[in-house]
């Protein structure tokens, strides 16, 4: 098992990793719209939704791995009444359409609207 870590993704806010390759898998952990340069949250939901994403995507970089990798995503709404526009933004970054699950939640580390965790396998 390998840690994988990069300052292009917020960094872990608990005990835990960013991310963890193991047998040429990447788990990474669930990606909160944290600007990891400035530690700002951006302002509703379509900005959040790309935060989250690109912050998935430096991870799956810093991995050797891409979105094209995925194969599996869950994703976690603060509230269903987003996802039209939450879908809008998550699929220009996962155009390969991977198996997803998608659920409302009561509330979301820092107030924030939604979060994203992806598994893929390394290029």
């Amino acid at each position: 098992m390998k840690v994988i870590s990069t300052e292009k993704a917020p960094g872990a806010i608990g005990p835990y990793s960013q991310a963890y390759e193991v047998n040429g898998f990447i788990f990474t952990s669930g990606q909160i719209p944290v600007n990891p340069e400035t530690g700002a949250t951006p302002e509703g939901i379509a900005a959040q939704a790309e935060q989250s994403c690109k912050n998935v995507g430096a991870i799956l970089e810093a991995a050797g791995s891409s979105f094209a990798k995925v194969f599996k995503t869950t994703c976690f709404l603060a509230d269903m009444g987003d996802f039209a526009a939450f879908n809008e933004v998550y699929a220009k970054f996962f155009t390969s359409k991977p198996a997803r699950s998608c659920v409302a939640v009561k509330t979301l580390p820092k107030g924030v609207l939604c979060e994203v965790e992806a598994i893929a396998v390394k290029d």
